[in-house]
């Protein structure tokens, strides 16, 4: 047993430093900095704005404690996710994972699933751009806005990972310099004025608390933190190790976590209607933090939180897009899209991130010609990547207490905290809505049917 330890080890060694990036073009050029960039720029430090009225009204004004229960839940994500990394140090993240534990067919159904995400939260993302860019400068419409966001992204992909990092982390100042310049605004609003509601009802609601509206309210708050994940799909372009990877995964949520808990506590106690008003007006729910901010300290403040929100959400859709752009190199590595997409150029994966690109920008410039299109975007982006996090937990048990391919597992580590994540997600996906429901099995429906057409491979990847 003790061998068998010894030549994983060894195997998951070779895989870091001689393995799939040595002949797949990619290259080894990003820092934990870099990673940390990349999951916050998808994930958006201020991401609360956009939903926060929905969050309010839904939960009956325990905004805070919405996103507490939300991290915790998004906690066991990430702890499998650093479980599944030191097995599988390879781009597709999730599709690498779920083939070495639970075999090539669950592998390609978690990595088509994923894709629905990457390729959506994008489009969702330029879509909040041109939205906010919209307001600032009426006069040009919005998908022009959305437009010239995709193209401008793509071309700061394509010049390369480092480089599009380094503009990244430019952007991601700007934005926790605003979110800091909101959160002192706020404060000294508080303090002055007092709040509008009860200094705890962020977390105990501001009417009669139900766990169950608590719970309902995180299938959609958990929107904010997808793209945290996006960090392992860099693995084979990290210098340092799997190990750097992990340790960036965990960071990027806690501290995303930390910032959404305190933005919509101090938001909340300056909101000046009810979470039950808001329920009575789906329509002011949409601009509620903004409301709530230009009331209460100023327009400045307003202005300049949309225009953060407008450069951040279109570099939250860089990161989104590099990410789906690694995950389509991978599968087409492996031979489940076409090959053409495994090809680099000066270790730019350029052909994937172009498809990755178009498919987004239609999508994103069809929802941008369309009063409702944002609303048809919101509802069906979570789905597919919910579901391939429950085959991301199913591998690490798959992985490490069926195959037992190192050992004896630990079993708080390899089968209860990745059964508990599972049990948590598969309750968010019930809870979602019944259009959000039908995109994903019609998705997986196109997905196994692809499947069948190729021919599942027999056993485990790890076992190849």
């Amino acid at each position: 047993m003790a061998e068998t330890g010894a030549m994983a080890e060894k195997a998951q060694v070779d895989g870091e430093t001689a393995g799939p990036s040595d002949h797949s073009g990619l290259r080894r050029t990003l820092g934990f900095r870099d990673l940390v960039v990349y999951g916050l720029l998808f994930i958006a430090p201020m991401a609360p704005v956009g939903v926060f009225g929905t969050l309010d009204a839904k939960s009956g004004g325990a905004v805070a404690l919405v996103y507490v229960v939300a991290t915790v839940a998004m906690a066991f994500t990430a702890f499998s996710y650093a479980q599944m990394v030191r097995v599988a140090p390879q781009a597709g993240s999730v599709f690498a994972y779920a083939r070495k534990g639970l075999g090539e067919g669950a592998g390609f159904v978690a990595g088509w699933m994923a894709m629905l995400d990457y390729l959506l939260i994008p489009a969702v993302a330029y879509l909040f751009a041109g939205i906010a860019m919209e307001a600032l400068v009426p006069e040009v419409h919005r998908w022009v806005w959305t437009g010239i966001a995709v193209v401008v992204t793509t071309l700061l992909n394509l010049w390369g990972v480092r480089a599009a990092a380094r503009v990244g982390f430019a952007v991601l100042a700007m934005e926790i310099v605003v979110l800091l310049v909101f959160v002192v605004s706020a404060v000294v609003e508080l303090v002055r004025d007092g709040a509008q509601r009860d200094w705890w009802s962020p977390l105990t609601g501001d009417g009669t608390f139900s766990l169950a509206a608590v719970v309902g309210a995180v299938s959609v708050a958990v929107l904010s933190y997808l793209g945290f994940d996006a960090i392992a799909a860099f693995a084979e372009e990290v210098t340092g190790g799997s190990a750097k990877v992990a340790r960036a995964l965990l960071f990027c949520l806690v501290l995303a976590g930390a910032l959404f808990i305190a933005q919509t506590w101090l938001v909340a106690l300056l909101e000046p209607l009810s979470s039950a008003e808001l329920a009575a007006d789906p329509a002011k729910q949409g601009s509620a933090f903004y409301d709530a901010v230009d009331s209460s300290v100023g327009g400045w403040l307003h202005d300049l939180v949309a225009v953060s929100k407008a450069i951040g959400a279109a570099f939250a859709a860089l990161a989104g897009q590099a990410a789906g752009g690694r995950l389509l190199f991978a599968m087409g590595r492996e031979g489940r899209l076409p090959h053409a997409l495994a090809r680099t150029d000066s270790g730019v994966p350029r052909v994937a991130l172009l498809v990755s690109a178009t498919v987004t920008m239609v999508a994103a410039l069809w929802a941008a010609g369309r009063d409702d299109g944002l609303d048809h975007l919101v509802s069906v982006v979570d789905v597919g990547a919910l579901t391939a996090f429950v085959l991301l937990h199913a591998s690490v048990i798959g992985w490490f207490a069926v195959r037992r391919a190192e050992g004896p597992p630990h079993w708080l580590r390899h089968v209860v905290l990745p059964l508990v994540g599972a049990i948590i997600l598969i309750a968010v996906i019930v809870e979602a809505s019944v259009a959000a429901q039908v995109v994903g099995v019609v998705w997986l429906g196109v997905g196994l049917v692809v499947l069948g057409v190729q021919g599942a491979g027999r056993g485990p990847a790890g076992g190849r």
